[in-house]
């Protein structure tokens, strides 16, 4: 049974950080890239970061390069993304998800989906 298990997100102040964490279980992590993607009320959901299976190069979008990094640990089948200066554009449910597909930030191309964690920034 494949499973994504995101956790970590929270309320923060603008200026904050978090440090979200997702658990995957079920597949053979290490041959999967992982992404986390973002959907903010009334706004489709959209790619933040992920990170490839061959080489864990990264790629990141205009709007949280910079400020996020995304990592992950094989060992633990564990990806992470990790937010500084957070803005209150940041507030979004934050989802991981898993493809065998590298390279790539179209949502289509994700086989496996967590059930996503809320973050809000807000003073």
């Amino acid at each position: 049974q494949v499973q994504l298990v995101e956790s970590g997100g929270g309320l923060v102040k603008p200026g904050g950080s978090l440090r979200l964490s997702c658990a995957a279980s079920g597949f053979d992590f290490a041959y999967y890239a992982l992404g986390w993607f973002r959907q903010a009320p009334g706004k489709e959901r959209e790619v933040v970061a992920y990170i490839n299976s061959h080489d864990s190069s990264a790629y990141y979008s205009d709007s949280v390069r910079g400020r996020f990094t995304v990592s992950r640990d094989n060992a633990k089948d564990t990806v992470y993304l990790q937010m500084n200066s957070l803005k209150a554009e940041d507030t979004a449910v934050y989802y991981c998800a898993a493809s065998i597909v590298d390279h790539t930030p179209r949502e289509d191309d994700y086989d496996y989906w967590g059930q996503g964690t809320q973050v809000t920034v807000s003073s």
